[in-house]
């Protein structure tokens, strides 16, 4: 079944499709960011795919042109502090939330990608490797990567010595090894236990 194909069917009885999905969840630094995009009708696109295949500058370029070609997108960033008072997947939740409602009109289905939201008044639907599945959570796959990506860039500009414009926060090497050196910075999760969790 080709990309696109589930939404087609989730569009026979409803107006709008919004896909909601996360980038972030596993770093060390820097914030989670959810992304949400609204589709009325699901072109033919194949170099929308889950952004995990994709390289930067497929990303990029696919990123630009659904921002201009879907109906409605929103980005909603959750940062450190957040994130270590709720936990990495209650700030999730938060942040998908938040997507899901400012884009939710009257007929509107939700499909999000492998965290349940249970939203009052939102036709949330909760499915395992969305952004593999559906055009319009590969869509905010893509909407989020890059905006995250753009993100630790220029923290990493602001605040050099861990590698972000490499790692983009997660736990690599590099990552741990200036962690080791430099300590963490405001923008490290507190809450994340890197030395016991990382080999």
């Amino acid at each position: 079944m080709s990309l696109g194909a589930l939404d087609r069917r989730m569009l026979a009885s409803a107006d709008f499709l919004v896909g909601v999905d996360e980038v972030g969840r596993g770093a060390l630094a820097g914030p989670v960011v959810v992304a949400g995009v609204s589709w009325s009708s699901i072109p033919e696109r194949p170099e929308i795919r889950d952004s995990k295949v994709m390289t930067g500058r497929q990303r990029e370029r696919a990123s630009a042109w659904i921002r201009k070609s879907c109906d409605a997108w929103v980005v909603v960033e959750i940062w450190p502090a957040l994130i270590d008072r709720f936990n990495i997947l209650g700030a999730t939740r938060l942040a998908m939330r938040t997507a899901a409602r400012s884009l939710s009109r009257d007929r509107t289905a939700v499909v999000v990608d492998a965290v349940r939201l249970d939203v009052d008044g939102v036709d949330a639907r909760c499915e395992t490797k969305a952004d593999e599945r559906y055009f319009c959570v590969a869509s905010a796959s893509i909407v989020a990567k890059v905006h995250r990506d753009g993100i630790m860039v220029e923290l990493a500009s602001r605040y050099p010595g861990w590698g972000w414009e490499r790692n983009k926060g997660y736990g690599t090497a590099e990552h741990r090894g200036a962690m080791d050196v430099m300590g963490q910075s405001f923008l490290h999760r507190k809450s994340f236990h890197w030395r016991r969790v990382l080999p």
